[in-house]
């Protein structure tokens, strides 16, 4: 009976084309929680794309192990192309953090767009006195493990992004993790932790009330929102970016033209004005891929996320 299910959901996706799809409501699983950089972008950019559909986009967050528990229901959904997984980074982490995931990120999704990605950026207090990436770094090498830095939790994007920029650095520091990024950057502001790797839409009302000071971006271009914070390379330090990003796909199997049609009418959404001025708020650069290209795009974060894991000692559970 388990192998005649996925049989009967091939045959039924063999009725779908793109002319009759969709003919009833979408829904959108978000893995993470309401409020956060992932449930906001998402929720801008599905708001747009169920206006051009002409069928509502269901918005569900649903929580637990990591993202791991939504994700694993989008992928043993019919691939019928009514229901979606909307996440980001963290759909390439999970592999490395948990044992016997019942899925696999790359295999058992078809991509369908990333909706774009925003830098995590390297702040610190004013009172560090610091001005640049390389300040941070001297005062590392100078006295090893005596700097920390703050993350929302052991194997999140923002504790790797940090980990990336350790280790690129060669650097040896203490990491201290918290429950949101609220208090992360509150720790750094109040002095008691060095720095933090923050979403560009957490850390910029701090950098713009000179609260914080920004050292570096951790992409391979400067941010549009924050054009005069150098890059990590130009910083002078290589290989250490590692963007949040974000992205939309179905169950593997969902025929091909529906999740083409899908990637066009989101890329025409993310071009609309009003979802490029609320995404450009948020730091949010676009990302431009194909299908194909989103795939091997994951494949490759699967294997860096990894190497992360490995080299900051993280234990998978």
């Amino acid at each position: 009976m388990n192998r005649l299910i996925p049989l009967l959901f091939a045959l039924a996706a063999l009725d779908v084309s793109a002319e009759g799809w969709p003919a009833k409501p979408l829904r959108a699983i978000i893995p993470v929680g309401a409020g956060s950089s992932t449930d906001i972008v998402h929720r801008i950019v599905l708001e747009q794309v169920a206006q051009q559909l002409g069928q509502p986009i269901v918005v569900e967050n649903r929580l637990g192990a990591g993202g791991s528990i939504g994700t694993a229901a989008v992928a043993k959904a019919p691939p019928d192309g009514y229901t979606l997984l909307a996440h980001g980074s963290a759909h390439t982490i999970a592999p490395a953090l948990y044992k016997n995931l019942p899925y696999d990120p790359v295999r058992d999704f078809a991509a369908i767009v990333p909706l774009g990605s925003s830098p995590s950026v390297l702040v610190v207090s004013p009172a560090k006195g610091m001005k640049r990436a390389a300040d941070l770094v001297a005062a590392g090498k100078a006295q090893p493990n005596a700097l920390n830095f703050s993350s929302v939790g052991i194997g999140t994007a923002t504790h790797l992004s940090a980990e990336r920029f350790v280790a690129s650095s060669g650097l040896q520091v203490v990491h201290v993790p918290f429950k949101g990024g609220a208090e992360a950057m509150t720790e750094v502001l109040a002095g008691r932790v060095d720095f933090f790797l923050g979403p560009v839409a957490l850390v910029l009302p701090q950098l713009r009330e000179g609260k914080l000071v920004a050292l570096a971006v951790n992409t391979a271009r400067r941010s549009s929102t924050l054009p005069d914070v150098p890059t990590m390379a130009e910083a002078g330090i290589a290989d250490a970016e590692y963007p949040i990003w974000f992205g939309l796909w179905a169950p593997a199997g969902t025929p091909r033209e529906v999740v083409e049609r899908l990637g066009r009418e989101t890329l025409q959404a993310l071009q609309a004005p009003k979802v490029r001025e609320r995404l450009a708020a948020l730091g949010v650069d676009p990302m431009p891929m194909s299908p194909d290209e989103f795939t091997a795009y994951a494949a490759r974060e699967v294997l860096l996320n990894a190497t992360l894991v490995r080299n900051a000692g993280l234990k998978a559970e």
